[in-house]
């Protein structure tokens, strides 16, 4: 399955070793969904189509992905959406899948019919959300094109001591982005469970069923802790808004991240609610 999948991406092959932890974690969210054979879906910040893909192949032939992405297609390195929609839709998937960048939901009117979707995924996205506001316009929003909502995100609740890192790491970027608003954070809020479920009451969506799914080998805590010390110092000590308290605080918990002996992912917050 993963190997089909990989082949769908066609990556190089460091690439590839990366891509199939990716893979097997997203493919293991879409069984808690529940996504059915055939259903048609939507998938909101698609990015570059991991998630896509491993849709498109839950959907079988008879179904139908259209991804969406606030970003450009030019966006990205070392490869851009762009190159990575033009990679999948050359693909064995390539006939079910769309994807569509350039829309912002807050926004734009997008161009699909009243309950298109059987259901809307958004995986791994919302802390790209810039607060608890923007979350419940995107989650009315998107009530006029399905009836179905299915949600995946980081857990801040730690139950490992070798999650811990990837907590403070993402931590510290969404403190940062409290004074200076970057394009490029990978975190601009953080959201915890009971948020994301007050934020689909609060909008009109009826909580089916939460849970959590937990992939160890997955590399975002390493990539998120990696970002933070390598870029994070000098960004906190050019920041003209932030008081030097803060500053100092936030330059000491990057020295204890630096010295982090062993780095694990948080686990995945999953819920799935109907209109």
């Amino acid at each position: 399955m993963v190997d089909r999948l990989l082949k769908a991406l066609n990556l190089d092959e460091k690439s590839e070793s990366i891509q199939k932890i990716q893979l097997a974690h997203r493919l293991k969210i879409i069984d808690f969904w529940k996504i059915e054979n055939s259903s048609h879906v939507l998938e909101v910040g698609c990015g570059q189509g991991e998630t896509t893909v491993a849709l498109a192949y839950t959907v079988g032939s008879d179904g139908a992905v259209c991804g969406i992405d606030i970003a450009s297609p030019d966006y990205g390195a070392p490869e851009t959406l762009g190159q990575a929609r033009d990679r999948i839709l050359q693909s064995e998937f390539g006939d079910i899948i769309q994807m569509h960048f350039n829309f912002n939901i807050t926004k734009d009117s997008l161009p699909f019919d009243e309950s298109e979707f059987d259901s809307i995924v958004l995986s791994h996205c919302l802390w790209y959300l810039s607060s608890y506001d923007e979350l419940i316009e995107v989650l009315t929003n998107l009530k006029r094109y399905g009836k179905r909502l299915c949600i995946a995100e980081w857990n801040p609740h730690i139950s490992l001591p070798e999650q811990v890192p990837h907590y403070q790491a993402a931590t510290i970027q969404a403190i940062c982005e409290m004074f200076t608003h970057s394009d490029t954070s990978n975190i601009k809020t953080m959201f915890f469970p009971s948020q994301i479920e007050n934020a689909l009451q609060e909008s009109g969506w009826t909580i089916e069923r939460t849970g959590s799914t937990y992939s160890p080998e997955m590399q975002d805590g390493l990539w998120e802790v990696s970002t933070v010390t390598s870029t994070y110092p000098q960004k906190i000590n050019s920041d003209s808004l932030m008081p030097q308290k803060l500053k100092n605080l936030l330059l000491s918990q990057i020295n204890v991240l630096e010295a982090a002996a062993e780095i694990k992912p948080m686990a995945t917050f999953c819920v799935t609610a109907i209109r």
